[in-house]
């Protein structure tokens, strides 16, 4: 167990690709006019931290970091499907002492949740912590975040060896810190909604979302209340499966 600097530096990593096997190119989908992607960029901004997209060295993918370099953004380019390696690959390359991971199809992610839980990590003062929203999740799923540091990223890296650990980062951190996991929830539990994008009844949902309420625009406590008064739209992707980690 090791402390934190006295003032770590946090950055925010968002993985982001191209070739989604369930709606291919979707966070380039456009709504409200903007791509889903810029949707999600736009909102990470707004927790003042450093946003950097890690994607993969794929041809399909040169449209994202073509997006990068035009919006000034970094950019790291790694394995497709060692998802871990390309994480830790990306912080070396742009070093932070805390890590918040993210992924690009959750284009109404909130910045002040994502605030929270850095705060939260900060007094942990801990580098083998994990905060995260998801564990038990209570928050709608497309609001999600993992935090971990550049020490737990650096132990996962050398230590985790399966096919399943390298492809979604943490749950090598998970297994083996579990005593010092911690998660942010709400009282209410609106796990059942979905506002991740995924499939095209996904992206329908989301269009609603941003072209017919003020989504782009609001937290998720008034994103949430209002997906509740359209029981319709909660229906459109009710029945979609969200793939197993």
């Amino acid at each position: 167990m090791g402390c934190l600097p006295e003032n770590p530096r946090v950055s925010i990593i968002t993985q982001a690709r191209m070739t989604s096997t369930r709606l291919p190119g979707k966070i380039m989908r456009i709504a409200a006019g903007r791509t889903m992607l810029e949707h999600h960029i736009h909102r990470l901004k707004q927790s003042g931290f450093p946003i950097i997209i890690a994607t993969t060295l794929n041809q399909e993918d040169d449209v994202i970091a073509n997006y990068a370099l035009a919006n000034k953004l970094p950019c790291y380019r790694g394995d497709e499907h060692d998802v871990l390696g390309r994480f830790y690959h990306c912080n070396r390359t742009f070093p932070a002492d805390i890590i918040v991971r993210v992924t690009s199809d959750c284009p109404l992610i909130d910045a002040e949740l994502i605030k929270r839980g850095v705060k939260r990590y900060i007094e942990l003062n801990n580098d083998c912590s994990y905060v995260s929203n998801c564990f038990p999740r209570t928050y709608a799923r497309g609001f999600d975040f993992e935090i971990f540091s550049t020490s737990l990223l650096n132990e996962a890296y050398a230590s985790a060896t399966s096919g399943h650990d390298r492809e979604h980062v943490t749950p090598y951190m998970r297994e083996h810190h579990a005593e010092s996991m911690h998660n942010i929830s709400q009282v209410r539990n609106n796990s059942s909604l979905r506002l991740t994008l995924d499939t095209p009844e996904d992206l329908q949902l989301l269009v609603h979302m941003l072209e017919e309420t003020d989504a782009a625009k609001s937290g998720y406590e008034a994103i949430e209340d209002s997906l509740l008064t359209h029981p319709d739209w909660i229906s459109i992707n009710a029945h979609i499966e969200q793939k197993k980690i």
